[in-house]
C-alpha cells in the first residue's frame, strides 16, 4: 500500500507539492518579493498621483466659485447703477417737436 503507480507516498507527495509550486510560478500567482514590493510601489505613486489631481481639481473649482461669486456681486452693483441711469433718464424733460431734429452746425451758422 506504501506504493502508488510505482512511487513511494512520501516521494509522491513531494513530487505534487513541486509541481503545484512550478504551475503556481508560471500562472504568476507566485511571484518574488521584489517584484511585488515594485508592484505596491507603483500602485501607490498612481494613488498619489489622482490624489493629487483630485486636489488641484478641488482647489481650481474653489477659486471659480469665489471669482463667478465676484461677479455675481459686480453685476448686481453694476444693475443697480444702471436702473439709477435708467430713472435719471426718463426724468430729464423731453427737447421740444423739431429741436432735436435741426443740425448743430446750423445753429451756429445763424449765430454767426
Amino acid at each position: 500500500m506504501d506504493e502508488l503507480a510505482g512511487l513511494g507516498v512520501v516521494q509522491g507527495g513531494a513530487a505534487a507539492i513541486v509541481s503545484i509550486v512550478v504551475l503556481l510560478i508560471l500562472r504568476g500567482a507566485l511571484v518574488p518579493r521584489s517584484v511585488l514590493a515594485d508592484v505596491r510601489a507603483d500602485r501607490d505613486a498612481r494613488i498619489a498621483e489622482i490624489a493629487a489631481e483630485r486636489d488641484s481639481w478641488r482647489a481650481a473649482h474653489g477659486a471659480s466659485e469665489e471669482n463667478r461669486y465676484a461677479e455675481r456681486e459686480t453685476n448686481l452693483m453694476l444693475m443697480e447703477y444702471a436702473r439709477t441711469a435708467d430713472h435719471i433718464l426718463r426724468a430729464l424733460p423731453r427737447p421740444a417737436e423739431g429741436v432735436a431734429d435741426a443740425p448743430v452746425d446750423q445753429g451756429m451758422a445763424t449765430q454767426g
